[in-house]
């Protein structure tokens, strides 16, 4: 990709913190020379994207789904996806274990790439933050019991953020180096 094309970051998140990975990878592309755009999955919807030399979409999971808004981003431009150099990441509390922080082992990126029907050419997963006191009283006894099976944090008061921002650098540097 050279310097100076136009990347695409499109997200979707529940409590802000994939838009603040984004905002992390936009921050990096910027420093590296790119023009980048970051919107929400639900104003990129209607976006003419095959103006844009690359795409990147990041997407949180919340209870084992990605929102069904990304889904619907996907089928829309599914022709501009194939035909652009393109990346993905989810975040998710299952990703905070390194064995299931990567492409091969993450179930939900394997479930993600089978419903999506595309399968983009950088790919990357990385833990999320929960955070109780933020939550509804339903999301917080449920993440919380979530955690309480799968070995995770379960204090009511102390948000506790998985994300490996050396990983997230990393990443913004392959989708610095996608070609077409």
């Amino acid at each position: 990709m050279h310097v100076d094309s136009h990347i695409l970051i499109v997200y979707s998140t529940i409590d802000g913190h994939t838009r603040k990975i984004c905002q992390s990878i936009q921050r990096l592309l910027e420093d590296y020379g790119h023009q980048v755009a970051l919107l929400s999955v639900e104003e990129a919807i209607r976006l003419d994207c095959s103006g844009f030399d690359c795409i990147v979409i990041g997407a949180s999971i919340r209870y084992g789904k990605h929102h069904p808004s990304l889904y619907n981003f996907i089928q829309r431009h599914r022709v501009t996806l194939a035909a652009l150099p393109s990346a993905f990441f989810s975040v998710s509390g299952v990703a905070r274990n390194a064995d299931k922080a990567t492409r091969a082992h993450n179930p939900y990126f394997k479930k993600f790439v089978a419903q999506a029907a595309w399968s983009p050419q950088l790919a990357a997963m990385f833990g999320g933050k929960i955070d109780y006191a933020k939550y509804r009283f339903f999301d917080r006894q449920m993440i919380r019991f979530i955690m309480w099976m799968t070995g995770g944090p379960t204090d009511l008061n102390k948000p506790v953020e998985f994300t490996d921002w050396s990983a997230v650098d990393a990443f913004a540097l392959q989708i610095k180096n996608l070609q077409r």
